[in-house]
């Protein structure tokens, strides 16, 4: 199949690609007879819109409870300001069918323990069985370190906190859906520090990554990913590939991800690098599909071409790459409202061909940009059609 490739060459708008993307795939596919199959549409499922005394809900994540049910985790604002160092705690919501429906009151998963707020969830089923449960402790603009609790009896309860950096102190952001497990059972994070006491705050975080191989009782960090560069690099992610190197997936400035790569099972890196993830400074979330092993990223595909939209976090896209990233096809918009602000994407993968996203998803002129978390339910035949 021939295959899209979005270099830094690319002189397409977002438009032109989308509609190049289709045509592709129909030309590869023009001399085979269709499998028939029903295509449903993204159909948001759940929308956490602010209210009396809550005026923000974001990032969060998802696990799939041995009983069935699907829990998501959010941060949850409390008071007046949405900020992103305002008062939060962690609350969740659960499904019983598969993600189509939604209990209506918030369940108190974890309190406010911070000097600022918790925030940013990454969940995680262990090797082990158990869930582990990633977050931000937010005590000041200087001190923001992640944090993790494990349950083994199905999120009804949780341990006491481990404390994932001890090496450094420091404001560390650790998006939310971020934390992986190697093949081997390594438990692999990547941070991005921004400021550190006495300090000043930098735009261009520091990128380290953090491992454990213990299920998470002690951790170590990484070597300082290279970067020589005057690029804003932040947020980043990981997935590991089939060669065993991991990929580390960059939040940055100039028009595109960047990317960096370790042999080491994280703990060195190589120079961060381009990629050919055209993106406005905003967060990618990729992800491996147990199914077919292809990987799925959600992001914002916008190049900057229209100026309408020039470096806005809008659409919120899908892609597919069936080559470990070096080429992407099958692209196109969940939504595209040009006033929305889409990222801080969770995704969740079910076993009925179907996926859940999590995201913000306010307006830009109301300033809900990240106000606002979507739940949302895709037909893995959509993403792929």
């Amino acid at each position: 199949m021939q295959k899209l490739n979005l270099s830094t060459n690319s002189r397409y708008t977002f438009w032109v690609a989308l509609a190049l993307s289709v045509m592709v795939f129909s030309t590869a596919c023009s001399n085979k007879t269709p499998e028939k199959k029903e295509i449903k549409a993204p159909q948001t499922v759940l929308k956490l819109s602010p209210s009396e005394d809550n005026p923000r809900n974001s990032e969060g994540d998802f696990i799939t409870l041995k009983d069935g049910r699907i829990l998501f985790v959010y941060s949850r604002y409390k008071g007046e300001s949405t900020s992103d160092h305002a008062p939060a705690y962690l609350a969740g919501r659960t499904s019983s069918d598969n993600g189509k429906t939604w209990t209506t009151e918030d369940e108190v998963i974890l309190e406010n323990e911070g000097g600022m707020n918790v925030m940013s969830v990454s969940l995680l089923r262990l090797q082990n069985g158990e869930i582990a449960m990633f977050y931000l402790r937010k005590n000041s603009t200087e001190d923001c370190i992640p944090m993790l609790r494990i349950s083994t009896d199905e999120a009804k309860t949780w341990s006491e906190a481990i404390t994932c950096i001890t090496d450094k102190e420091g404001y560390f952001v650790l998006n939310n859906d971020r934390v992986i497990q190697l093949k081997d059972g390594r438990l692999l994070m990547a941070v991005a520090r921004h400021s550190f006491p006495g300090g000043e705050w930098k735009n261009q975080g520091d990128l380290f990554s953090y491992y454990s191989d213990d299920n998470g009782k002690t951790w170590k960090s990484g070597a300082q990913v290279p970067n020589d560069t005057d690029v804003i690099t932040q947020e980043p992610g990981l997935i590991e590939m089939n060669d065993g190197r991991v990929m580390m997936y960059i939040r940055a400035s100039g028009g595109f991800q960047r990317l960096s790569y370790s042999s080491d099972r994280g703990e060195t890196w190589g120079p961060i690098q381009f990629s050919n993830i055209c993106s406005p400074l905003s967060p990618a979330t990729i992800e491996k599909i147990p199914e077919t092993g292809d990987w799925l990223m959600v992001w914002n595909f916008n190049d900057g071409a229209d100026p309408d939209i020039r470096g806005k976090r809008t659409p919120l896209s899908t892609a597919i790459s069936k080559d470990e990233g070096n080429t992407w096809e099958h692209i196109k918009n969940i939504v595209s409202d040009p006033d929305g602000w889409y990222c801080y994407t969770a995704i969740h993968f079910l076993d009925d061909n179907q996926v859940l996203l999590g995201n913000c998803a306010g307006s830009q002129s109301q300033g809900t940009g990240l106000s606002v978390t979507d739940l949302t339910l895709l037909d893995m035949n959509w993403i792929y059609q």
